[in-house]
């Protein structure tokens, strides 16, 4: 799966992925981090997600990094929010009222740019890629984080072979896989969102479960 992939459906705006609603799990599970107050919290992968913004009304510093141009623009366009925009390194850099978007190939981000960051919001990073990318997403991000950043992630878990992602199918086996050699690994919650989501039951999915995990170094 090449940029070109994700560039494209924003242009094309096919971006179910992408929720209007602010996630009822963030809002659920968040406090159970105990990040200090104000700290930094990054968001991969984080199109333009209204996520971001229930975030900063925490009180949090807000740092996303996402691909498309298209996607960094909208959250600012449709928040009315007008950002502050120069380079950073192989980014762009969009900013505005605490919340700092980084726009460009998350492989290019370093420890440098995480280098404040006390926790990690991932809620449609993980799912979004093909199995041999997840790993190289995983690997890369454990290396640039702080070693003492926890992390609320969002799964989804079903018959891979019933669908095509993405959203792909990431099953407990496999997030310890790929968490556990730094995190503790505690799952939250464990719900099949099937009968709410009848576009996958009409590609022919059977199970859907959405899980939240609380990652601990």
């Amino acid at each position: 799966m090449k940029a070109e992939f994700w560039l494209e459906r924003w242009q094309r705006k096919e971006i179910g992925f992408h929720q209007d609603e602010i996630n009822a799990h963030l809002q659920e599970y968040w406090g159970g981090l105990q990040l200090p107050a104000g700290g930094e919290v990054f968001v991969p992968l984080c199109g333009k997600s209204r996520d971001m913004l229930w975030l900063r009304a925490q009180g949090h510093r807000v740092l996303g990094v996402e691909l498309s141009p298209l996607a960094v623009e909208d959250f600012f366009l449709e928040n009315e929010l007008k950002p502050q925009v120069r380079s950073h390194g192989a980014f762009d850099s969009w900013s505005c009222d605490g919340v700092t978007l980084l726009c460009g190939d998350f492989f290019e981000l370093t420890a440098d740019d995480l280098k404040h960051v006390t926790g990690i919001y991932d809620r449609a990073s993980l799912v979004a890629l093909p199995p041999e990318m997840r790993a190289q997403y995983a690997g890369h991000l454990q290396r640039i984080l702080p070693e003492h950043a926890p992390m609320l992630l969002v799964t989804m878990d079903y018959a891979q072979a019933e669908m095509s992602g993405p959203p792909f199918a990431v099953g407990a086996t496999e997030v310890r896989e790929l968490y556990a050699a730094h995190y503790g690994i505690e799952p939250l919650y464990t719900h099949d969102v099937l009968a709410e989501n009848p576009r996958f039951r009409e590609r022919g999915v059977t199970r859907l479960d959405e899980v939240v995990y609380r990652l601990r170094p």
